[in-house]
């Protein structure tokens, strides 16, 4: 979906569809050039981090594996809620291998860290952070990341991956969200 397909519900883009593919493109390096001779698992935040994992392991140069894991903090809301809920776990045994977990964006940081927890329990030789987007003024905990993809405003986004209400995720670019789509 294109801009001109949801001009009325896009406030502004805040990235555009060829920023998007220069940042994937510099991050698949950075992530093969760090792994380079290492076992790797990206492990994918459903359902957000779809399209960063679909575009950033095609530009990663060594070999990897892939898992999924869903959690949950938001529902149909703009602010996450701060409970995080595993709505589906990984099928891979991490034991004694390097885990990148892929998100999309990191709000408040609360999910990522209670991931990154999670993961580092299960004794992988290393767990490390990738995010598309990173809100950091709304951040309320702390959490290492090793490649970010984007600073961005604490404002309502959307595309890429990005919903609301499962709406506009397939959109090409981030866009900030319209609140007559969002406010009732």
């Amino acid at each position: 979906m294109r801009l001109e397909d949801c001009k009325d519900d896009i406030v502004r883009v805040v990235i555009s569809e060829e920023q998007i593919k220069e940042r994937i493109a510099q991050m698949g390096a950075e992530i093969s050039k760090d792994y380079a001779g290492e076992p790797l698992l990206v492990v994918g935040v459903l359902r957000g981090a779809v399209m960063v994992v679909a575009d950033v392991v095609r530009e990663i140069s060594i070999p990897l594996h892939i898992d999924w894991m869903a959690v949950s903090s938001y529902g149909a809301s703009t602010k996450s809620s701060g409970v995080v809920r595993i709505l589906k776990d990984l099928n891979t045994d991490i034991t004694g291998i390097n885990v990148l977990i892929v998100e999309d964006i990191i709000d408040t940081g609360l999910t990522l860290d209670y991931l990154k927890q999670n993961l580092e329990a299960r004794g992988p030789k290393s767990v490390k952070i990738a995010t598309f987007l990173r809100k950091p003024d709304a951040s309320e905990v702390d959490v290492p990341v090793d490649y970010i993809g984007f600073d961005i405003p604490n404002e309502f986004v959307v595309g890429y991956g990005l919903d609301y209400a499962e709406d506009y995720r397939h959109l090409t670019f981030i866009g900030t969200l319209s609140p007559h789509v969002y406010v009732g």
